[in-house]
């Protein structure tokens, strides 16, 4: 059995990032920055809130008689309580026979064309740790994207108002940073895991490095651009962010009613049609928080059992990279228009090159993921790169056929063809050349051709003129 190291981290910076947060604001109190403050409040206690209900949640412990649990969660140390029973039933495997035992079957990756199955035994306090290993993933990716990514943006924003960071802005920064990257790559590692669900799926040490890479360009970049464009056009930042927001939460739902498909039941038979409704609209706006920043792994389809779509498709990936660096790279100009002088100690031009590249080399570790480290590359219908390839082919042909120059001409009127000429007359009209015209033609007629033939002098120009 596997420590539960994934389960540590998450609580570790569950806690690091609350306690740093709640020192800031103390000290934001104490310098009368009562909005600053509240933001901080606001960013630390509203993710904080959603953790312990997807914690009890996915628990269950509403049905079940647990009041100590329930109140702990309460005073918002469930994480940390969760994190210890984690821990009492690894240090317990092997200690107690377990009394039953269930069998899964899972299938290995595609050797040679085939994929064996494998049995394998799963004892009950195992099953009861991949409970919790499952719990903190979802909650890991709760915190980063509703609590550590606009908290990051506004301690950024603070840092370039008052044109300094202290030690306490500076390490709540780096830890929400961190958590915002481990909360992605726990988002793409559980993404992998529904989509290959009958597969053993081991992610190997290089996968997780290039997850870590790509991400932290990508957010990192992201953050970056929305603080310096809301640091000059503050009144503009907010339709921005709303219109992102409400593209990425409608989409699931326009998709759903689309598909004409029954509305899901099958979430938690104790929830009624409204509890159903709730739980999905958090769902789509846990989606929205995430694609606001960077690329969602887990793809949200409401139509589906499982409420995720497993295909992998590279269209949609490749339309939102390029979308976001078209939108990056406009924020980024206005930016640049519009800047004050709080950054004439800056090159403008060497940080928006900067920013751009930084973008670039996210991109990068995302094809290098998907095309050599991914752990299921094996089962895909298509590469990454033929994918891409065939999205870029698609977008130059819609490119070209607007273009002014494919566009289809008006046909020209049909000229009156000349009337069809007697058989002597084509003979004596097959001597012209098309290159010379004359001026005074003269047409060839029977009577001419007896006149030409009886005469020499007058008769040679005349065939001159006629050839």
């Amino acid at each position: 059995m596997r420590f539960p190291s994934s389960i540590f981290v998450s609580v570790s910076l569950f806690t690091a990032e609350t306690t740093a947060a709640l020192y800031l604001s103390s000290t934001y109190r104490s310098a009368g920055d009562q909005i600053w403050q509240g933001l901080t409040l606001l960013f630390t206690l509203v993710p904080s809130v959603l953790v312990q209900l997807t914690l009890t949640f996915i628990h269950r412990d509403l049905s079940r008689d647990r009041p100590l649990i329930l109140l702990l969660h309460i005073l918002q140390l469930g994480p940390i309580v969760r994190c210890l029973e984690a821990f009492c039933i690894y240090g317990s495997v092997g200690r107690v026979e377990e009394p039953y035992v269930s069998i899964t079957r899972k299938k290995q990756m595609p050797r040679r064309g085939q994929a064996e199955e494998v049995e394998r035994q799963v004892g009950q306090a195992e099953g009861k740790l991949f409970t919790h290993r499952a719990a903190f993933a979802r909650t890991s990716v709760i915190q980063a994207f509703l609590g550590s990514a606009p908290q990051l943006t506004l301690q950024l924003y603070i840092c370039v108002l008052q044109q300094g960071v202290s030690i306490g802005r500076g390490t709540l920064m780096v830890i929400s940073l961190l958590s915002i990257v481990y909360g992605a790559l726990r988002c793409n590692i559980l993404a992998i895991k529904i989509k290959y669900d009958d597969y053993e799926v081991d992610v190997r040490p290089m996968a997780y490095v290039c997850i870590f890479l790509w991400r932290s360009f990508e957010i990192a970049t992201r953050v970056v651009v929305l603080v310096l464009f809301s640091s000059v056009l503050q009144l503009w930042i907010l339709p921005v962010v709303l219109l992102n927001f409400l593209v990425f939460f409608l989409y699931p739902w326009i998709l759903f009613w689309q598909s004409h498909s029954p509305f899901p039941e099958n979430i938690e038979k104790t929830l009624t049609r409204v509890g159903t409704t709730i739980v999905l609209c958090m769902l789509t706006f846990l989606y929205a928080g995430i694609n606001m920043f960077c690329w969602s792994a887990v793809q949200v389809k409401l139509s589906d059992p499982d409420l995720i779509n497993k295909s992998q498709n590279w269209y949609r990936m490749a339309v939102y990279y390029m979308l976001r660096f078209v939108e990056n790279a406009s924020l980024l100009l206005l930016w640049y228009i519009y800047k004050t002088d709080i950054y004439k100690f800056i090159c403008a031009p060497l940080l928006v090159l900067q920013l751009l590249v930084a973008y670039a080399i996210a991109i990068f570790f995302m094809l290098v993921f998907y095309q050599f480290c991914h752990p299921c590359r094996r089962l895909f219908s298509s590469s990454m790169t033929q994918g891409l390839w065939d999205c870029s082919s698609l977008l130059c042909l819609m490119c070209s056929s607007g273009s002014p120059q494919n566009r289809p001409m008006m046909k020209e009127a049909p000229t009156p063809s000349a009337p069809k000429e007697p058989a002597t007359q084509r003979k004596c009209g097959a001597m012209k050349r098309p290159e010379t015209r004359v001026k005074n033609q003269v047409r060839c007629t029977p009577t001419l051709v007896k006149s030409i033939l009886s005469s020499k002098g007058v008769g040679l120009q005349l065939l001159y003129q006629c050839s």
